[in-house]
């Protein structure tokens, strides 16, 4: 959207939406004036509470798009449907993302295809579905990357791996879909500890080698991705950390 930064009634997919991050996304977009087509998997209930709220400021502004990422059919269906509702596609938010360990010699292979598939393929096949309405409309393609996709985590290999390739994907499709589409990507630090119960110990070990001392907040990715969505428009192909400095100790 290089000549128009006004967002009303401009329409922003958003993967993983109801919860955490995605969650603090969509009402940010939805704040600027956005229509939210949102994506979730199992967070039916956090899915449906927030589609209420919003909805309760702004009437029909959000569509619910339930479906599992590992399936492309389901990717151009989410596509389709946000077409048929909002007749447009301005924004696309790869958020969606699985986390966990996968230490050597345990890995086995549905852990391969479950980190690269939702964190590599999903992208890639949903980029490819909304490619053609995001031309019409100049839009952009945000990936929510990750800091270990420069610097592996150890215990990580897969998932870091998988994020490494959504990097390359992001500069990949920022060439392909160039100059009517813009593609970057976001790669947080430690914003939000993960869901499983990360102990005091490993949190302040990693708080140790962020240079604020501190971990983020979702406010901090989600002022970035409007900074992308309303201002870089002459910006595309580039991964912006946003991780304290913590990149520069490891």
């Amino acid at each position: 959207m290089p000549k128009n930064n006004d967002l009303t009634n401009k329409v922003a997919l958003v993967t993983g939406g109801a919860k955490r991050i995605g969650a603090a996304i969509v009402r940010q977009l939805h704040a600027s004036g956005m229509k939210i087509a949102l994506h979730y998997h199992h967070s039916n209930t956090a899915a449906h509470a927030l589609q209420a709220e919003l909805n309760n400021q702004r009437s029909e502004s959000v569509l619910l798009l339930q479906a599992d990422l590992h399936h492309p059919p389901k990717l151009t269906s989410m596509v389709r449907q946000t077409m048929e509702t909002y007749e447009r596609l301005d924004v696309l938010i790869n958020n969606a993302s699985t986390f966990y360990s996968t230490p050597i010699g345990e890995v086995e292979e549905k852990d391969w295809d479950d980190l690269l598939g939702i964190n590599l393929k999903a992208p890639f096949f949903l980029s490819q579905a909304a490619a053609p309405h995001l031309t019409q409309t100049n839009g952009c393609i945000i990936n929510l990357a990750d800091i270990y996709a420069e610097r592996p985590l150890k215990l990580y290999p897969v998932y870091s791996t998988a994020k490494a390739g959504l990097v390359m994907l992001t500069k990949a499709l920022a060439r392909e879909l160039g100059p009517k589409v813009r593609v970057n990507a976001i790669a947080p630090g430690a914003i939000l500890w993960p869901e499983n119960d990360m102990d005091e110990v490993s949190q302040q070990r990693i708080i140790s080698n962020v240079a604020l001392k501190r971990h983020g907040e979702p406010n901090d990715i989600v002022k970035t991705v409007l900074f992308l969505v309303r201002e870089a428009g002459y910006m595309t192909g580039q991964i912006i950390s946003v991780d304290g400095g913590r990149t520069l100790n490891q």
